[in-house]
């Protein structure tokens, strides 16, 4: 089995010409990138037709998809640092055949909470299979063009599960709902041979440990913070369970930093939290995500239950997002090694917001061709800066914390995203209750767009304050300047 850092030195000699094995790791690490991105958006088209055959209420009915929230956002660091201390390829693989069977199981089963348990398991599943395949990525290329390609390429995967969820739930829920369920395991069982052929072994870590209670802490506080954050547009935010609950989360963190400051082996090195870029790329992420995720959520809706378009109809529609996203796999790296990632992450976040903003004109009845494709449009450039995101957060940072870096990103992609759309969601919930009429139901949901929009324009400001023109030639000098403190 050719070692790590064989692979590694190769790459360094020669960025563009990889040998057909470092390609084939590379795609097979980002097939599953991009059925853990598929699995969070294709269950959404098929609730309906779950609900109607198990008899689920619409309040059951949501925990199938904040479920797999749960498992993967509440665990995502504990993922990283576990690829870190154990070995890539052994939590890979492990993983990887734990998403495959849960997904079989969730084509099978007939009673709700078990169907909710599938979801639960098999976002716990991808929250060790996404950091991992980051890091083995960012150790097998060597910093500069040969990792921002191969990062590029990953990345656009990951967003195109994303982005072409719909398409595939609608296709598959036409067939029936459990083919959402089981469309995956067959390619993750082929990414699971392909792994164990592809994947070089590694080393666990010569030192370290297993930070037990920070990982109880952390996890928990997690979990909580994503289930009091989805639960409380229901309880009521000003409720006694909502409150208690956000100062219970509260406690859990306050608990984890304390203890990361004093054990031996943290979970989380907290001076890894000092690195601008992967802040920067964090909140990045969150906006990007979460305004998407709010947005995608009040269409779907609106278009499908109001205006009477078809899962298959409302996909089509929102195809020009996963296109655009494919096509940037050609390109991206190219914009990386020539402009830096800054720009292009403040750019494409400027075009995004810009494009949630021409949405705020849908009405009752919408042209596609002067009305709709023009935001979607502008809004699937926003995910053209993905790659960025993910290549700015990894720069600078050592091997031996890669897992770490990668999932503290990704965490912050999935935990803010659900708190944007908890927020939305409560946003609109507070809204007129019994609206039938679509410009009824249109008016209950602008506000909804509006805060999505929002929250776009807010990342963008974010982005673009790191690099006026004052601080472009200290930020070139010094690339990877830390926080004071």
């Amino acid at each position: 089995m050719t070692s790590a850092a064989t692979l590694s030195d190769a790459t360094a000699t020669d960025p563009i010409r990889w040998s057909t094995r470092l390609w084939g790791m590379l795609i097979t690490l980002c097939i599953v990138l991009f059925l853990d991105g598929l699995d969070v958006s294709m269950i959404g088209v098929a609730l309906p037709s779950i609900g109607a055959e198990l008899d689920l209420s619409t309040s059951t009915l949501q925990w199938l998809v904040s479920g797999y929230v749960l498992g993967y956002g509440g665990l995502l660091l504990l993922g990283g640092r576990t690829a870190d201390l154990l070995g890539r390829r052994k939590v890979f693989l492990i993983a990887l055949a734990v998403f495959a069977i849960a997904s079989l199981a969730g084509g099978l089963v007939t009673s709700g909470p078990l169907l909710i348990l599938t979801r639960f398991i098999k976002g716990l599943a991808a929250a060790f299979t996404a950091p991992t395949g980051l890091s083995i990525i960012t150790t097998n290329f060597a910093e500069g063009p040969a990792r921002n390609k191969a990062l590029s390429i990953y990345t656009v995967f990951g967003a195109g599960g994303y982005s072409m969820g719909l398409l595939f739930g609608g296709l598959m829920t036409g067939i029936g709902w459990r083919w959402t369920f089981l469309l995956p395991v067959p390619i993750a069982l082929a990414a699971l041979g392909a792994a164990w052929v592809l994947v070089p072994k590694d080393e666990a870590a010569e030192e370290g440990g297993h930070d037990i209670l920070g990982a109880l802490l952390s996890t928990a506080g997690m979990l909580l913070l994503v289930y009091t954050v989805v639960s409380a547009p229901e309880a009521g935010w000003g409720s006694p369970r909502t409150i208690i609950s956000f100062i219970a989360a509260a406690v859990l963190f306050a608990g984890f930093i304390a203890v990361e400051k004093k054990v031996k082996y943290p979970l989380v090195r907290l001076g890894i939290l000092r690195k601008v870029t992967l802040v920067r790329a964090s909140l990045a992420i969150i906006a990007v995500a979460g305004s998407y995720f709010s947005w995608q959520f009040i269409v779907t809706l609106y278009l499908q239950d109001s205006l009477g378009w078809s899962p298959l109809k409302l996909a089509m529609a929102l195809l020009p997002v996963g296109l655009l996203v494919v096509a940037s796999a050609f390109f991206s790296d190219k914009l990386v090694d020539r402009f830096g990632t800054g720009p292009i992450i403040a750019v494409t976040m400027v075009v995004m917001a810009i494009g949630y903003l021409l949405f705020l004109r849908l009405d009752t009845t919408p042209s596609y061709l002067t009305m709709i494709l023009p935001a979607v449009l502008l809004i699937g450039i926003g995910w053209v800066g993905f790659p960025a995101i993910n290549i700015q957060a990894t720069n600078g940072i050592d091997d031996d914390e890669q897992g770490l870096a990668a999932g503290v990103l990704q965490t912050s992609m999935q935990v803010g995203a659900a708190i944007v759309l908890a927020v939305n969601t409560a946003i609109i919930s507070s809204g007129s209750h019994g609206a039938s009429t679509p410009a009824a139901v249109l008016d209950n949901f602008r506000p909804g767009l509006q805060f999505a929009a929002g929250v776009a324009i807010v990342g963008a400001l974010i982005a673009m304050t790191a690099y006026l023109p004052k601080r472009a030639k200290a930020r070139a000098q010094e690339p990877e300047l830390e926080l004071v403190g």
